[in-house]
């Protein structure tokens, strides 16, 4: 017989057990499956070795799937919650536990994605500058949307103690209601509960926290990162962090990139770029060595040693977009030329064009 000590430590030792699974998906031990399918999504995209490069990331990842893969189970959550881990081990009984890629692989390609009803994703257009989508950048922006009260964790009530099975349809979430067709005979129709609106739950004192609304106000902080090159419109997709609500699983948010439009600078039109350059009229005429400052701040020489026309357009090779997903190879620079002539031309300009535009007056001998 083992003593009343070793009882207590036994009991403490299975509870702390049982507590560390729920601890690892950050929920309540009375979490529901929508609760837990919630967390694992959120937690292991988070934790993700191929997004998430801290040292311990992978070993977060495989707890997180494991937990996921007992709670997930009522089985095993039910002898999780009796007997701790080691009465799982028993009942497993040394079986090869689930690579936690192959977990991952499965939730976000199963069906039950399918059967749970997923709240609405958000779509906004957002500006970058050219020069970012020319050179690649991390630009941080925050989104103001509803999240699960972390008080509650989307259940409204002050405690898991004030969450009680609705009497008035024993948790069933709908009613028999019997009704008379004719005299001594009765047909039954199913309601929906009107005591808990069909949840099967009634909440006896609400969260102080959200009073009852299970949601709060909550500005959220991302990164896009821009890859160079990346197309007009390209749309950049931040899964499951749209609104979030008890009843569903948050939509997308969704942002559509495009360059913000700058008069007079730099345009473009798939991986070609397009500049605007003004010359005097000696330039036009008389040719030029000149640089441009580049989107990255890199200078391209530009080089017209005859006359150039207005409304000329130099192509400079090698000088455009970088092509998404190649870096390495760009598009080309069309260069368009405007030609400035003076406000008004002195006396000492105007006898030099003249003898410059004009030729000499023919001579004649006289009889």
């Amino acid at each position: 017989m083992l003593s009343p000590i070793v009882l207590v430590v036994l009991v403490l030792v299975t509870f702390v057990a049982a507590a560390d699974l729920y601890k690892i998906l950050d929920v309540h031990k009375s979490a529901s499956e929508k609760d837990i399918r919630a967390a694992y999504k959120r937690l292991s995209k988070k934790y993700h070795p191929d997004k998430n490069k801290d040292p311990d990331a992978e070993d977060k990842f495989v707890d997180i799937a494991r937990a996921y893969e007992v709670l997930s189970d009522p089985t095993k959550r039910q002898i999780y919650d009796r007997h701790g881990e080691e009465g799982l081990k028993a009942h497993e009984g040394g079986q090869h536990q689930p690579n936690p890629f192959d977990v991952f692989s499965s939730f976000f390609g199963g069906h039950h994605q399918q059967q749970t009803r997923r709240g609405p994703s958000s779509l906004t257009e957002f500006e970058v500058s050219l020069a970012d989508i020319y050179q690649g950048a991390n630009i941080d922006f925050m989104i103001k949307k509803r999240i699960l009260c972390d008080h509650c964790r989307g259940s409204g009530a002050a405690s898991d103690g004030d969450i009680h099975t609705c009497t008035g349809c024993n948790g069933a979430g709908v009613k028999l209601v019997k009704q008379q067709i004719f005299p001594g005979m009765f047909a039954q129709s199913q309601v929906t509960c009107n005591e808990c609106n069909g949840r099967g739950k009634v909440i006896k004192k609400t969260c102080p926290h959200c009073q009852g609304h299970k949601v709060v106000d909550h500005t959220a902080h991302y990164t896009l990162d821009v890859t160079p090159g990346m197309p007009e419109g390209h749309e950049v997709v931040f899964e499951g962090e749209a609104d979030e609500s008890p009843d569903w699983e948050a939509g997308d948010v969704v942002l559509r990139v495009r360059s913000k439009k700058v008069k007079g600078s730099w345009r473009r039109k798939e991986t070609s770029l397009y500049w605007k350059q003004t010359i005097g009229i000696d330039e036009a005429l008389l040719g030029f060595e000149k640089n441009i400052t580049h989107l990255d701040g890199h200078n391209v020489e530009i080089v017209r040693k005859g006359v150039t026309q207005p409304g000329f357009v130099q192509v400079v090779k090698g000088e455009g977009m970088p092509v998404f997903g190649n870096r390495d190879v760009k598009g080309d620079l069309f260069i368009e030329y405007s030609v400035i002539l003076p406000v008004e031309v002195t006396p000492e300009m105007r006898r030099k064009l003249t003898e410059a535009f004009h030729s000499p007056s023919s001579t004649h001998d006289e009889l």
